[in-house]
């Protein structure tokens, strides 16, 4: 098989967009993200390096690959993030990064000279008190400034929001608000379900209960519907007299598998050709030992399921003991 259809699955989608995950840290433990009393961190010597991350990489540029997302964790708490991102920027790809917004200020120029453009934001309340009981922590103010910094640097934001009935569910109206006169684009997410973060369907807000909530307050005439991008998870709105726009991303009740494009690195170097998998195939082994890891990526490809893990119904989704054998978000990388 030639290298430009090794990316390619038995569905026939080709996977051209690696998230990477730098690091299981985080100074946030957001309570959808990662359980209260916390993970067991991977032990060093079994994380990649910098040199790891970026030959890894490397190897899916030249098979195809065309975007790259770094996530954690929080990417920014790595120590070497900064080397990182700078040395993936050399690579010739649509370089993005996703991040609490904690440590940003510390990285604009960083963000920059790497040539990304886009940088999305995790934040689930627009309520002090609200943000500080979900993220467990008290960066509320910090988060505010650091958004209206990079919109003051010219780049795209992306607000990423998780919905949870009856906790945040009441502000989809109010994050709507915020795009009236700043130039984001908020992007509701349904909350998904992972090991440890004591999902149920209850607490699931669904991407019609979503925009029923918003057809509340504006009418249809004024919910204008914009082309989505190909490949792309989110479904694209906007209000037509607001300057920036909203998506919703519907992983639970709509979800987007025929087109997905994604593939995903751990920060242990393991692969995982869906979010949901629960299995995964070890790259840094094989990098270490010298050898090719381009059949394990091959083989890892060929394995995907066409839905969801093989979670191709409702029963099957539902079931608490197929996702307390995955990872916590945490330790995937989102």
């Amino acid at each position: 098989m030639e290298n430009n259809s090794l990316l390619q699955d038995t569905f026939g989608r080709k996977h051209d967009y690696l998230r990477i995950s730098i690091t299981e840290h985080c100074n946030l433990r957001c309570t959808y993200c990662m359980p209260e009393d916390g993970i067991s961190l991977t032990p060093k010597s079994h994380l990649m390096t910098a040199d790891e991350i970026v030959s890894i990489a490397q190897t899916f540029v030249n098979l195809g690959v065309t975007k790259i997302r770094l996530t954690g964790g929080e990417p920014l708490v790595r120590k070497d993030a900064r080397d990182v991102i700078l040395r993936l920027g050399k690579l010739g790809v649509n370089l993005s990064i996703t991040t609490n917004g904690i440590l940003v200020s510390n990285f604009i120029e960083t963000f920059k000279e790497a040539g990304i453009k886009t940088v999305n934001i995790s934040i689930d309340s627009l309520v002090k008190d609200k943000f500080n009981q979900i993220t467990r922590r008290e960066y509320f103010d910090i988060v505010q400034k650091n958004i209206d910094l990079l919109l003051r640097e010219k780049f795209n934001v992306k607000l990423n929001v998780v919905l949870i009935k009856s906790f945040n569910d009441n502000e989809i109206l109010d994050f709507i608000a915020v795009t009236k006169s700043k130039n984001v684009q908020v992007r509701f997410i349904e909350f998904m379900p992972f090991s440890g973060n004591q999902w149920d369907k209850s607490k699931l807000v669904s991407y019609a209960e979503i925009l029923e909530t918003i057809q509340s307050k504006y009418t249809i005439s004024e919910i204008e519907r914009l082309q989505d991008s190909p490949n792309d998870t989110a479904k694209n709105f906007k209000i037509n007299s607001h300057l920036g726009s909203f998506a919703i991303i519907s992983s639970v009740t709509n979800p987007f598998c025929s087109t997905c494009n994604r593939i995903r690195l751990t920060a242990d170097g393991k692969l995982k050709n869906c979010l949901f998998s629960n299995s995964e195939t070890s790259l840094l082994e094989v990098l270490r030992a010298g050898e090719s890891i381009i059949p394990l990526i091959e083989q890892n490809l060929l394995s995907k399921k066409a839905v969801r893990a093989g979670m191709d119904d409702d029963l099957k989704f539902q079931n608490p003991e197929l996702f307390s054998q995955n990872r916590s978000m945490i330790a995937i990388g989102g």
